[in-house]
């Protein structure tokens, strides 16, 4: 096991030629980042996983209520033993082939076994109360990291200027200020990589659960090595957009689409704008060239510079969903439906009645969207 940690935390690969971790120990002095300082991160995240619970519970709830969002979910299939076998053993999606068995066994039309399909998996999705929940919390969580970013950064000198993250590097000293910024980021971020088993399920699960690692990552890289400066700006840059994303999707849920819309117009503005735009020429900019010309490059720089432009590719894959949903909105009058939502809609009409005829019909589902979502970007340093 020594050595194990040994190779792991070779000064070689941590740190920039002719440092050790000698020369970052604590004095009385100055404090800077030590590896042992991110466990505390781990029960941090499982008590903000219990303020979560507690403020979905006896805050966000009752906002929920008082804003009239009811608490029933998606419409269920009526009851058949047939269905739900095939459902539950078999598929939960049937090929043409099967459906066309299915009809002839039911006497029903292939439309009808279709809905009560789309129906049955949408009935154990999550209410639109307990997606509101969800959003205000990270509404709130967003808000409250993001002032104090804004707040916290106007102080410093290399929010204006990038070049001040990496004169004196790696002897930067640790600010208490800075210390609580990074531990209440990775403490969250940690709370959602667990919590997302238990969330609600969208089709891009894997693509965030990368992001989630990626965003653990790049904190725990930039802290360990003392790259906390411009992580800080990275962390600030994309909570930004995040607390507009979910004001959005709570607007949406309360079935204010005129609020709705003009979040959503400003978050894409906000979004598109500071991770296609200021995020490359600002952050990458400083990451890769500045300080490649201060400091020098090493084998953890570049790691941590390749997870940042990994973040960029990610940045230009949910850009292209903004802008799908802008398409869709404009030609449709509002923003209604999202390329990773979570429920399945259809514009037929939701009863399912087994017919008293039969009609085959080989038609596939209606028009399959989204029902209340608005497209996700959670980026973060997470980003």
């Amino acid at each position: 096991m020594a050595g194990i940690l040994a190779w792991f935390w070779n000064e070689r690969f941590w740190l920039p030629h002719n440092v050790t971790w000698a020369d970052l120990k604590n004095t009385d002095e100055s404090t800077f980042p030590q590896a042992e300082d991110l466990y505390m991160a781990c029960p941090l995240a499982f008590c903000v996983f219990m303020v979560r619970i507690v403020f979905e519970r006896f805050i966000a709830r009752p906002c929920a209520l008082a804003l009239k969002i009811q608490a029933n979910g998606p419409q269920k299939a009526q009851h058949n033993a047939i269905l739900e076998k095939v459902f539950t053993a078999i598929t939960k999606h049937p090929d043409e082939k099967r459906l066309e068995g299915l009809s002839k066994q039911l006497d029903w039309d292939v439309r009808t076994i279709q809905r009560w399909f789309r129906q049955r998996r949408n009935q154990e999705k999550p209410s639109t109360l307990t997606r509101f929940c969800e959003s205000m919390w990270r509404f709130t969580f967003y808000l409250y990291i993001f002032t104090y970013g804004v707040r916290y950064l106007k102080k410093t000198q290399w929010l204006w200027n990038t070049r001040e993250c990496w004169y004196n590097y790696p002897y930067q000293a640790l600010t208490v200020d800075l210390h609580y910024y990074y531990i209440l980021e990775l403490s969250f971020y940690l709370s959602l990589l667990f919590s997302q088993f238990t969330d609600i399920r969208r089709k891009d699960f894997l693509l965030m659960f990368m992001h989630h690692l990626a965003t653990i990552s790049l904190i725990t890289f930039s802290y360990v090595n003392n790259m906390a400066r411009v992580g800080t700006l990275v962390m600030c840059l994309h909570d930004a957009a995040d607390v507009l994303l979910e004001a959005a999707k709570m607007a949406n849920y309360a079935k204010s689409q005129r609020l709705c819309n003009v979040l959503f117009i400003m978050f894409a503005l906000v979004f598109i704008s500071s991770r296609l735009g200021i995020y490359p020429v600002w952050v990458l900019n400083s990451t890769l060239f500045e300080s490649w010309e201060i400091v020098g490059p090493y084998p953890s720089w570049w790691v941590f510079n390749a997870l940042l432009v990994l973040l960029q590719g990610l940045h230009t894959f949910w850009s292209y969903l903004i802008v799908k949903i802008a398409c869709r909105a404009i030609s449709r009058g509002k923003v209604s439906k999202d390329a990773r939502s979570d429920i399945e809609s259809s514009s037929d009409e939701e009863e399912v009645s087994p017919p008293t005829q039969k009609h085959h019909t080989n038609g596939t589902n209606g028009a399959h969207g989204t029902n209340g979502y608005l497209s996700a970007s959670h980026c973060h340093y997470e980003h």
